[in-house]
């Protein structure tokens, strides 16, 4: 085989891995808490949405 070839292989091969990589990490992560990122929910995953529906009725109603 020709060294250009090869090198094209490695190449492909190494970009299909890295994509492969990422879409594990995309799928993998939808089951685990947080975000994509890995932040913890640092990013607003933890966004507690009863209290603040709350807290902006609660200031409605005293207006």
């Amino acid at each position: 085989m020709d060294a250009q070839l090869l090198i094209i292989i490695a190449l492909f091969a190494a970009a299909l891995f890295y994509l492969g990589r990422r879409l594990w990490l995309v799928f993998a992560a939808k089951g685990q808490a947080g975000c994509a990122k890995g932040c913890g929910g640092a990013c607003g995953a933890a966004l507690d949405v009863e209290a603040l529906q709350r807290t902006i009725e609660a200031r409605t109603a005293s207006h």
